[in-house]
């Protein structure tokens, strides 16, 4: 299976998007931390591609505020407790936000928070796994890989309209 990918334009600045075969491997932001090894990039795609049509469709729906869950077909490939912690972020629900502390202790240590937030930094697949949604013990915005500005960005743009409404006066 050939790896390969795009690039794609965003209010978040470009955005790189990897795949591998019929799956989506990455979603990365210009000085992303944590980039994969060059070989996991690929080739670049000059013709129309299903995946990218799709996830790139996918991303821009969201972004436009009228989409709140994903379908594109997705891989990742860490290791057994980064599957483990990328999976719990899947379930966070849109609009909401959970603790690297509770994470921790929903998988058994809450002395883990640490090694929580290394695993939901290098999560390949921004935005479509919602490690934005992850925040510090009082709530405060703490490191994403894609920058504090573009984790705010995406909380808010997830905000309930009735938290919303109440920020106008």
């Amino acid at each position: 299976m050939n790896s390969r990918h795009t690039t794609m334009d965003s209010p978040l600045g470009q955005l790189t998007l990897t795949a591998r075969g019929e799956f989506l491997t990455g979603i990365f932001y210009e000085g992303h931390w944590h980039l994969p090894p060059t070989e996991y990039f690929g080739d670049p795609v000059e013709a129309e591609d299903a995946v990218f049509s799709r996830a790139e469709s996918e991303l821009r729906e969201y972004l436009d505020g009228t989409r709140t869950i994903f379908g594109v077909a997705f891989k990742t490939s860490g290791n057994p407790f980064q599957e483990r912690v990328w999976e719990r972020l899947q379930s966070i629900p849109f609009g909401e936000t959970v603790t690297y502390g509770e994470l921790a202790a929903e998988l058994g240590d809450p002395h883990l928070a640490q090694a929580v937030g290394s695993a939901v930094g290098r999560n390949p697949i921004s935005i479509v796994i919602p490690c934005h949604r992850v925040v510090g013990h009082k709530g405060q915005l703490t490191g994403y890989a894609g920058g504090l500005t573009n984790k705010r960005f995406l909380l808010e743009l997830e905000e309930p309209a009735s938290i919303r409404e109440s920020e106008l006066f």
